[in-house]
């Protein structure tokens, strides 16, 4: 009873809930038949001083602990990210990267922290590409690690908004990576189908007896809780720079990798301001550049030509609408790419109501027309991509976070720094490397390109909706599909993120939930698509309302079935 009041976020208030509620996702962990009891149907959670969603129970849980204890939803976030970093240690953490977008309550304004950094200086592009032996493989490994960024996006963000002390933010994820976690089906799943790949002192963290840990087993990780540590007592600059960032180094000079000391010593969040456009008298704003969010705008510029709300939701003619305008998005993605300093896209044309009049002029009502752009052979995922992770947090204040961040793939390179417990990503994984020097190549020194959605919706001025979801490319797919869910079919949080959604994966897949029936797909199918059944992201969102005074006072959230996260209000 306890653990399905906690899943619809209330009655968080005293201290034997909070302690219930730990034992009962420990419990739920340990429970790896069990099936995901969340959908549609179950409602969003509901909180009446603060929200939060994340990935996985443990994080959400640690969030909440954080503002109960007087923190806001910046300390909320980094907290939140330090645990994940523990608790999804295949997703993200210290050897990752991401972008956070958030709205300052105090001052109204919207700002973008984005610790995705540069490559590092001694990359050579050319081990990605044929005719270098192994060139497909080097993609995948020690080669492939970009320069880091998130301890300093954690630090900057506690810096510059928190209230507790950096120290409190991280000894729940010390915490648990001491005294180790009862892990799940999904976490056993993802280290089973990884472990052979791991090095010998991985496999001694993620196994036993020679064997990967398997679903009800306790992952224990000290060496990763001696980062943590360091990383409390010193700083972002243990890693970046300190003990950690040498570790890390000569890790990289005997893997193979270009990862240097000094470009981790370069490596720094940046703060930019956010890229939004209209959408149905709402204002939408994502991440700029070198982030490529901009193109999940586009998709809903494209499709705010259409009265989306009469063509039902979900419907052959509405699916088919949206799958025809992810492909012109994805053309345009391909065709302007760039960062903020060598060659940025036109996003003044790119994102203007004449444009996306043209673009959905295109859009034939009765036939499937192949992508314009020929994409490159760089091989990419099979959309099936949870290899990153998204929460959401939101205070009574009405300060909002929304933060997507990664390793790339699962455990990034299978490159775990020894004594460190640190994965490195393998973000170059992404690049497209035909033909050389183009503007999604790994060009050293160069800011990588991102394909982070996570969003901001503004009704009034103040937020109302914070989403986002992983899926690798089919990211800025999914979260314009979730917002025209709430928007355009008026569905809450919760239903909008769990309602079955669609992506365009090259070169020619319509992937799908199962959810859309069978007939929709066979109608589709007929249209031309090459409908393809997939799983599609793991997506975290919340809403916030407010009095007449505009202070916030209630919030709703919502979790994905898709994955094993939960949304819980205070």
């Amino acid at each position: 009873m306890v653990r399905h009041l906690l899943q619809r976020g209330r009655g968080l208030v005293c201290g034997f809930l909070l302690a219930t509620s730990l034992l009962g996702m420990l419990a739920a962990a340990a429970e790896p038949d069990k099936p995901n009891e969340r959908s549609a149907a179950t409602g969003p959670a509901v909180g009446t001083r603060g929200m939060i969603s994340s990935a996985h129970p443990l994080a959400t849980q640690v969030g909440l602990d954080i503002l109960q204890a007087g923190g806001n939803a910046f300390d909320a976030a980094v907290a939140v990210a330090a645990t994940l970093n523990v608790v999804e240690p295949m997703m993200s953490g210290m050897g990752g990267f991401g972008v956070t977008l958030l709205y300052d309550a105090k001052k109204g304004t919207i700002r973008c922290l984005d610790s995705s950094g540069r490559f590092p200086a001694a990359t050579d592009a050319d081990v990605f590409r044929a005719p270098t032996p192994h060139y497909l493989e080097n993609r995948k490994g020690a080669k492939a690690v970009s320069t880091p960024g998130n301890a300093n996006q954690w630090e900057t963000l506690a810096k510059e908004y928190g209230k507790l002390s950096w120290a409190r933010l991280l000894a729940p994820a010390i915490k648990l990576s001491e005294d180790g976690f009862v892990i799940s089906a999904n976490t056993a799943k993802h280290i089973q189908s990884e472990f052979p790949a791991f090095p010998e002192h991985a496999k001694s963290i993620y196994g036993k007896d020679g064997k990967p840990l398997q679903a009800g087993d306790r992952l224990v990780q000290k060496d990763l809780a001696r980062s943590l540590r360091l990383l409390s007592a010193q700083g972002a600059k243990a890693l970046h720079g300190g003990e950690l960032g040498e570790a890390i180094d000569k890790a990289m000079r005997e893997a193979g990798g270009f990862l240097r000391l000094d470009d981790l010593k370069r490596n720094q969040a940046e703060w930019w301001d956010s890229v939004s456009i209209e959408y149905r008298g709402y204002k939408v704003a994502v991440p700029p550049l070198p982030n490529n969010a901009w193109n999940g705008l586009y998709r809903l510029g494209i499709m705010s030509r259409f009265d989306v709300g009469k063509l039902g939701h979900n419907s052959p003619v509405h699916l088919h609408t949206y799958a025809e305008a992810t492909k012109l998005a994805y053309t345009a993605r391909l065709q302007y790419a760039g960062d903020r300093d060598h060659n940025p896209p036109p996003l003044d044309r790119l994102l203007s109501g004449t444009y996306w009049a043209l673009e959905a002029a295109q859009i034939k009502p009765n036939k499937s027309l192949p992508l314009q752009t020929l994409p490159s052979p760089s091989p990419k995922g099979s959309g099936e991509e949870e290899y990153t992770t998204h929460f959401v947090v939101a205070d009574s204040q009405g300060n909002v976070v929304t933060s997507t961040q990664t390793l790339g793939m699962l455990f990034g390179s299978k490159v775990l720094v020894p004594g460190t417990g640190i994965w490195l990503n393998n973000s170059m994984q992404y690049c497209t490397f035909e033909p050389k020097g183009n503007p999604m190549d790994a060009i050293p020194g160069r800011r990588k390109l991102a394909g982070f959605c996570p969003m901001l919706v503004m009704r009034d001025g103040k937020p109302w909706i914070a989403i986002g979801s992983p899926g690798g490319h089919t990211i800025v797919q999914t979260v314009p599909q979730m917002v025209m869910n709430m928007i355009d079919f008026r569905m809450d949080i919760q239903q909008a993120i769990a309602a079955p959604r669609l992506s365009f994966i090259e070169p020619d897949i319509i992937a799908m939930d199962e959810g859309v029936p069978q007939s929709t797909r066979e109608a589709l199918t007929a249209l031309g698509h090459n409908v393809q059944v997939r799983r599609l992201g793991n997506a975290h969102g919340l809403t916030v309302e407010y009095d007449k005074q505009g202070r916030p006072e209630r919030f709703t959230g919502g979790s994905d079935p898709r994955g094993e996260g939960m949304a819980m209000g205070r």
